[in-house]
């Protein structure tokens, strides 16, 4: 008999519900003990309404009760859910007597993973439930509850199903060459690996906008001090966020803000303005300004107009070598010294929008180019799968890999056994994606992800 696990199930804090969860072939068991006055027969899906005291007899609340009977469950056991007023002392000690009941307590991401393990859902669903959760807006939230649906879990379902005909064919021309069974000519099966190459191929096309949609586009301020990148971050997230001054070195460590463009996320980071100083503490800002330079996805490269290049100027510059960058000629109110084929000069493949931050409404225009450079054509409400998860998209492009290289073996009349062998690989790497090939290191790392009670 496996464990009957518990957890509390909603946020921590003050709220107008709590749930304590309760999941395992003795829930209904402990609902009996720990629900006063509980009926003998307990309908399933029915709301029960009684007290939880303690071992002295104490009331520790009242709450509502519900039993789910298996496998009509979240995670396709017995479940119950003890509903009580939403506070964490309230419910820290309808949970102690829970476990005192006979459950232990869960595991992050527990519950998901026996709606997992229990074949309720694939790996992709669970995963898409803690994408769900910690989804910042729109877009994210879309993709998430696609995928959570199945979209993404049925096209990989589709092509391993096609693989795996293949596989049983190339058994039957390895195992059987002179009985009286249908034999595939290399040719068929050069087609049919064909096929399933093109269709993993249009879901890694999705894999750069799937990932900016589901992670945001990650987007870094840089230039020397004093010519407006505080402004800037302060005019996206419509609110002074950053400290705005004349002093140079007002920013002295990076700053990260989550602001959103057509329900897509922009990780902001207002870098520590990129100089020589011997400011011991500045130098730290500094360091950390080209580590989130290394992780962006973008780069606001921000400069005073009113100003000749300076040597920080270059210096930065020839920094930005090979990335996406959007230079903001800043100050566009005074009078110009900095002329725009100069910085194509330095960024020929930059794009350069001239801007005015005095007001936040200046950085409309900048929020405006930055869909245009990465929303633009983005059409994701398609009824099509979006690989928008870096794990996913690892194992695909193993598929890939593999299945170029069966065709490549055949295309040049290699022996069956050998192409059989990269097929396979295929089969097992698109496994991993939907948790069938998966070992437990992959389930592990997917599940310390969850929090507590989910």
């Amino acid at each position: 008999m496996s464990d009957t696990i518990a957890a509390i199930s909603t946020p921590i804090g003050e709220g107008g519900i709590g749930i304590v969860r309760v999941s395992g072939s003795r829930a209904l068991e402990i609902m009996r003990k720990v629900l006063e006055n509980c009926p003998e027969e307990v309908l399933p899906r029915h709301a029960y309404y009684g007290k939880v005291r303690d071992e002295a007899g104490q009331i520790l609340d009242e709450v509502l009760c519900i039993y789910m009977k298996a496998p009509h469950s979240y995670t396709c056991e017995d479940v119950v859910e003890f509903q009580a007023h939403g506070g964490t002392l309230s419910l820290r000690r309808i949970l102690r007597e829970v476990l005192r009941a006979g459950a232990r307590m869960a595991e992050p991401g527990e519950f998901t993973k026996l709606a997992f393990l229990n074949g309720r859902i694939d790996l992709t669903q669970a995963e898409a439930v803690i994408d769900i959760i910690r989804a910042k807006s729109e877009v994210p939230l879309m993709l998430a509850e696609d995928q959570l649906e199945g979209r993404l879990g049925r096209e990989i379902s589709s092509i391993r199903r096609e693989l795996l005909d293949l596989l049983s064919q190339m058994a039957v021309n390895i195992d059987f060459p002179d009985e009286d069974i249908e034999q595939f000519a290399y040719e068929e099966f050069i087609l049919a690996i064909h096929q399933c190459l093109e269709k993993t191929g249009r879901l890694l096309l999705t894999a750069e906008e799937g990932r900016i949609a589901r992670d945001g586009i990650r987007t870094a301020i840089v230039g020397k001090p004093n010519v407006g990148k505080s402004s800037l971050m302060n005019g996206i997230l419509r609110q002074q966020r950053a400290i705005v001054t004349e002093i140079p070195g007002t920013t002295r460590d990076t700053i990260e803000e989550t602001a959103n463009i057509r329900g897509v996320p922009i990780i902001l980071t207002d870098t520590a303005g990129i100089r020589e100083t011997d400011d011991r503490i500045e130098k730290i800002g500094i360091e950390r300004s080209r580590e989130e330079l290394a992780r962006a996805d973008l780069i606001l490269f921000v400069l005073d107009s009113s100003e000749a290049l300076s040597p920080e100027d270059r210096e930065i510059a020839a920094e930005l070598a090979g990335r996406r960058v959007l230079v903001l000629l800043n100050k566009q109110d005074l009078e110009g010294q900095l002329r725009e084929k100069e910085i194509r000069a330095l960024l020929p493949e930059a794009e350069v929008l001239r801007t005015s931050l005095l007001e936040m409404e200046g950085a409309d225009p900048v929020i405006e180019k930055i869909s245009e450079m990465f929303l633009s054509g983005m059409s994701l409400r398609q009824e099509r799968a979006i690989v928008s998860n870096e794990r996913h998209r690892d194992a695909l492009c193993r598929a890939e890999a593999s299945l170029q290289a069966a065709e490549q073996l055949l295309t040049a009349g290699e022996p069956l056994e050998i192409a059989e062998i990269d097929v396979h690989a295929a089969y097992d790497a698109l496994g991993e994606i939907l948790g069938e090939t998966a070992g437990d290191e992959i389930l592990d790392h997917v599940f310390s992800k969850f929090c507590l009670g989910k």
